[in-house]
């Protein structure tokens, strides 16, 4: 897959005439009338450090998921999706077409609530280094002697604080996220995240993946809960094949976490300014986000 390091990589946008209002880890958000263009770059976020390198084909790999697993979970809530289809976006953005084809989506509008809604089936992760200092994740007690990346009896919410850029999340208990948002709004989000973990964990387990966990993050509009930002990406999620998983262990990973554990190797402070990445981590990770997109959705990049 040597093509997609001739792949133009896109580390940001620049769209005169457009109103920029966030520049996330990944992603671009611009505000066109009653409506939110978002744009994936390429950008990719370890540690919530921002890498100074970008990885092929991620913010497309990045933008088919979500709309796959938006379609797909409609059903169970409904999200902010309105198109992908850049003929069918506003006119203002007719010029830029070539760097938004593909990685980008018209969304609505809505009222962001201020809370990473992540759900865990497996122990790793921060999740696995709560365990082992107090047996508990987000105030959870989970049973003694689990090891590393084993399954859970059951998946648990384990909300966290949303940190800024350069920040790191922080998971916080039932309780503690009772005094960011309402209970009843809280409840709600609860339900329809492990609703929609669940429905996406027994399809990826069709495809020979298992979801470990995943990050949602939800809106409202006029009081109505829907899922925003991205679903379910190797970005937001940890994906393992499942023909290699074993407990007791790190798994092998289509997600970025192939570049967490170089960044482990190397003693990664996990602060800014990141290291250079090996062109050959970068382009392992590209092809760790193809084959997952491949496996889940049947498409391919050209």
């Amino acid at each position: 897959m040597d093509k997609a390091m001739d792949t133009e990589i896109i580390l940001e946008t620049n769209f005169p005439g457009l109103k920029l209002v966030k520049r996330g880890k990944v992603r671009d958000v611009y505000e066109i009338g009653k409506y939110f263009l978002i744009v994936s770059t390429d950008r990719l976020s370890a540690f919530d450090v921002i890498m100074s390198q970008g990885i092929p084909n991620k913010g497309k790999v990045l933008t088919k998921i979500s709309e796959f697993w938006f379609n797909k979970t409609k059903n169970i809530v409904r999200n902010h999706l309105i198109t992908t289809i850049v003929d069918e976006y506003p006119e203002e953005c007719q010029k830029y077409k070539a760097q938004l084809e593909g990685r980008s989506m018209i969304v609505k509008k809505a009222k962001v609530i201020p809370i990473e809604c992540i759900v865990r089936g497996y122990i790793s992760g921060t999740g696995w280094n709560d365990y082992q200092k107090t047996g508990k994740i987000s105030g959870i007690k989970l049973p003694q002697g689990l090891r590393e990346s084993e399954k859970l009896p059951e998946p648990v919410f384990t909300p966290s604080t949303k940190a800024e850029i350069g920040e790191h999340d922080e998971n916080i208990s039932f309780d503690k996220a009772e005094k960011i948002i309402d209970k009843e709004t809280l409840k709600e989000v609860k339900k329809a995240s492990l609703d929609v973990y669940n429905a996406a964990s027994n399809y990826a387990k069709g495809k020979g993946i298992i979801i470990a966990d995943t990050k949602m993050e939800f809106g409202l509009i006029d009081g109505e809960l829907i899922l925003v930002d991205e679903l379910l990406t190797p970005d937001s999620s940890r994906f393992w094949p499942e023909h290699t998983y074993k407990a007791g262990e790190i798994q092998q990973s289509y997600d970025k976490q192939f570049v967490r554990n170089y960044l482990l190797s190397i003693n990664f402070n996990k602060q800014p300014p990141p290291p250079l990445l090996p062109e050959e981590i970068i382009q392992k990770t590209s092809e760790k986000y193809l084959e997952v997109l491949y496996k889940l959705t049947g498409e391919e990049i050209t």
